[in-house]
């Protein structure tokens, strides 16, 4: 049988195809570890990885590498002009996802293992059946839902992300109604002589496209208060698919000494600090954030690790971290998708607070999406992970989340992702040293303490 590498007769697209091989052997392996196979597409049954909090380091990469190499390869061996108009056509894949998630197309065929006729879903739907099978047949050709016979459709694998009960859903129709909506006037906002090289959050995308702020329209229009639970829950999502569920297991928590306090800084209800006291119940815990926010903490702990609040071992204490010192004297002071909301001035002023609270053997974590230069400054490119050739350096596709998540803080709120440089700049601006980078898949830690 001839080999797909001696077919190809081209030493890049050769590296590329043994590249590709070699990595989903690899990930076979893991699955083979477990007793499991890689699930089919079809399969509508969480499969052993599916979250990341049982997920590996080694597996997260294995994926990114096949990402960014079938990309790469697809790139290569398409004509331009084919390539470059898919692209241009993306965003209606994102609109026939903002329909399915919205007419909550998933839960109508929850169950329904041989496939509803599109009549029967428009009636349940509300949607014209006619339109409804062309939205779903392109979703269908991007491996998102089954077609099991002529306008008869069924979930897989993919489509059951998209369940309201499931929060990366929620996250979903966040990114394709706000977002999308902020990101087509992300031309408009550059170009703009007097918004075009402004960092306010009041001269965004966003604002052009919605007429407000971000902060304002989500919590003073009707509207935004109709999607605010959404966003909430999608942001619950977002931690899933960043990798939060690897958080156990990229720092040495284990070797912490017992009632090791963990201040969550702008941790919302607590999920990250409640991540790491469900693995590691000898430390404890202060989530604190806005007043509403953290008084919402208490009945998710409750309902997830009641032992913690039980015992004392958790303590809600409201924040406003661009004016307010955190709790003082915590181990930890742990930041997770914070920075990356607010321009660097703001930065500044959350981590000159949190370093008024340390003491002499405190440490800081940043969780944040960390993305890579093709080229890379010296302390990325002595602490972080590359590429293996011939990809581009950054993995390309399979870190492309990052750099998408890039341009959205900046059509939001005039945001941004930062590189591990720029993270260890802003450390230094407040006294605070670089230690360590500890890599979380497509997130990191970065550590930070007193010199």
């Amino acid at each position: 049988m001839t080999s797909l590498s001696s077919l190809a007769g081209n030493p890049h697209i050769d590296a590329l195809l043994n590249l590709i091989s070699s990595t989903v052997k690899e990930i076979v392996m893991e699955y083979e570890k477990v007793g499991y196979a890689v699930p089919s597409l079809d399969d509508t049954k969480p499969g052993p990885f599916d979250l990341t909090e049982n997920s590996t380091l080694g597996l997260t990469r294995a994926v990114q590498i096949v990402e960014g190499a079938c990309a790469q390869l697809c790139a290569t061996v398409a004509r331009p002009s084919h390539y470059i108009v898919n692209k241009a056509y993306c965003y209606y894949q994102s609109s026939c996802l903002q329909v399915a998630v919205s007419a909550k197309i998933s839960d109508i065929l929850l169950d329904k293992t041989d496939g509803m006729h599109v009549g029967e879903i428009s009636k349940a739907s509300g949607i014209e059946s006619g339109k409804l099978s062309r939205v779903l047949r392109l979703l269908t050709s991007q491996h998102c839902y089954r077609e099991v016979a002529p306008d008869t459709f069924a979930n897989n694998r993919l489509s059951m992300k998209l369940l309201s009960n499931d929060a990366i859903g929620s996250f979903v129709g966040h990114a394709t109604d706000e977002s999308m909506k902020a990101g087509a006037y992300l031309w408009a906002s550059l170009s703009d002589p007097g918004w075009g090289s402004s960092y306010e959050v009041e001269k965004t995308a966003f604002k052009k496209a919605m007429g407000l702020s971000a902060f304002n329209w989500f919590n003073h229009t009707p509207i935004g208060k109709s999607v605010h639970e959404r966003f909430d829950r999608g942001m619950v999502g977002a931690g899933e698919f960043n990798g939060l569920g690897l958080l156990t297991k990229v720092y040495p928590w284990e070797s912490l000494p017992k009632d090791t306090v963990l201040c969550d800084v702008g941790g919302g209800k607590g999920h990250a600090a409640l991540t790491v006291l469900k693995a590691f119940p000898h430390m404890k815990a202060v989530v604190q954030d806005l007043d509403h926010v953290v008084s919402a903490g208490k009945a998710l702990w409750m309902e997830e690790c009641r032992s913690a609040v039980d015992a004392d071992k958790v303590a809600f204490v409201p924040i406003d971290f661009l004016k307010d010192t955190p709790v003082s004297s915590c181990d930890i002071y742990y930041v997770r998708q914070v920075l990356h909301d607010w321009p660097d001035s703001d930065c500044v002023r959350i981590l000159a607070n949190i370093r008024k609270a340390m003491k002499p053997s405190s440490r800081v974590l940043i969780h944040e999406l960390t993305y890579l230069h093709l080229l890379p400054s010296k302390p990325e490119g002595s602490t972080l992970d590359r590429a293996p050739e011939p990809l581009l350096p950054n993995f390309g596709a399979g870190l492309f989340k990052v750099y998408m998540e890039d341009i959205n803080m900046m059509t939001m709120m005039n945001a941004k992702e930062r590189s591990l440089e720029m993270f260890i700049q802003l450390g230094e601006q407040v006294g605070l040293k670089f230690v360590n980078f500890h890599n979380c898949g497509e997130t990191g830690l970065i550590e930070l303490a007193l010199p």
